[in-house]
Formats: C-alpha cells, sequence, structure tokens
C-alpha cells in the first residue's frame, strides 16, 4: 500500500499530476494482471490497463475514501474488463445446473490440494480458462489477489453472501471441469 494514501490523493488533485506515477507504478502489474485473466489477451489488456488508469486519474478527485484505493482501482478495472468481454460476446462452457447440484461439498474442496500435483495444476489453469470472465475475475481476486470477500463485493457490486455463493459455484464448475478432463 502507498504510504499516506489520502495525501497523495488529495495533492494530485491539487494539481500536482507527476505523483500519480507512484498510484500507476504501484498497481500497474496488480491491474494487468486482474484484466488479462478476464479477457484472455495480452494486446487487449494493456489497452485496457492504460484505459484503467486514465479513468483512476480523471476521476481521482471524486474518490470518496469510502474503500481502500486498491479495492476502488480494482473495481474500475473489473468493471472495464468485464465490459470489454461483453462487447466481444466470447463464448463460455456452460455446465448444467442438475450437474452443479451433484457435486458433493467435500470432493469440490479437494480442489485446493490439487497445487501438489503439476498435471493437476494444468488441468486446473484450462478449466479457469473455460469459465466466463465475471468468473476468471473472481477467482483472480480472492485466490490469486487474495483479496477478501467483503472487498470482492465492493469490487463486482454484489453483497457479500453473493460472492461467496459465486466462489463455491466456481468451484464446483471448476472441480466438474477438472474430472472431465483427467477421465
Amino acid at each position: 500500500m502507498l504510504h499516506n494514501e489520502k495525501e497523495l490523493i488529495k495533492r494530485i488533485a491539487e494539481g500536482e499530476t507527476e505523483l500519480f506515477s507512484h498510484i500507476a507504478e504501484h498497481y500497474a502489474q496488480a491491474v494487468h494482471t486482474l484484466i488479462i485473466r478476464i479477457v484472455g489477451s495480452e494486446e487487449d489488456a494493456e489497452e485496457l490497463t492504460q484505459d484503467v488508469f486514465l479513468r483512476v486519474f480523471e476521476n481521482l478527485p471524486y474518490f470518496n475514501h469510502k474503500c481502500s484505493l486498491s479495492t476502488w482501482l480494482y473495481r474500475i478495472a473489473y468493471n472495464c474488463a468485464i465490459s470489454f468481454t461483453r462487447h466481444k460476446r466470447q463464448q463460455y462452457l456452460q455446465i448444467d445446473e442438475n450437474r452443479l447440484r451433484l457435486v458433493d461439498d467435500v470432493e469440490v474442496e479437494q480442489i485446493e490440494a490439487i497445487a501438489d500435483n503439476e498435471q493437476k495444476l494444468n488441468a486446473l489453469a484450462r478449466a479457469i480458462q473455460q469459465l466466463n470472465a465475471e468468473e476468471r475475475a473472481l477467482v483472480t481476486l480472492f485466490y490469486y489477489e487474495e483479496r477478501s470477500v467483503s472487498d470482492c463485493a465492493e469490487i463486482v457490486g454484489q453483497s457479500q453472501n453473493n460472492i461467496k455463493v459465486r466462489l463455491h459455484r466456481i468451484r464446483k464448475k471448476l472441480y466438474i471441469l477438472i474430472q472431465d478432463e483427467t477421465k
């Protein structure tokens, strides 16, 4: 986290715009990583990352500190990337609701133990790519960026309970996808 975030934002808003580079440098890699995991294209992710920082710069004077700067920034990045994917109308795998309900919750929790096996880890990475953009965003925020459920809810604009349910359903989908691949 940036030292004295509020003071830095205040100074940028008052005209010391060159200080914005501190924010951009601090968050650039994390924002780019989130975006590329959502959109799946390096070229698109680079362009969207630039768009995100332009929006952040333009809207920084209106940042109200109700959440952390990083949460606010991730929300802008998430919205930009999701909007982009909606315009591209990419097709993602759909899994039958009945099949999701049949997956035992105990089996789903085993997915987190996959990291011990490189083959299964590769299967997990391929499974994540089959998720839709919003699901990949949640996986990225919660598991890769280690954001809390509360932060994820703030970033994607949903309730914490909704995020918990969605993460649970995503784990079930990943379990099914990995099982299908290893058959």
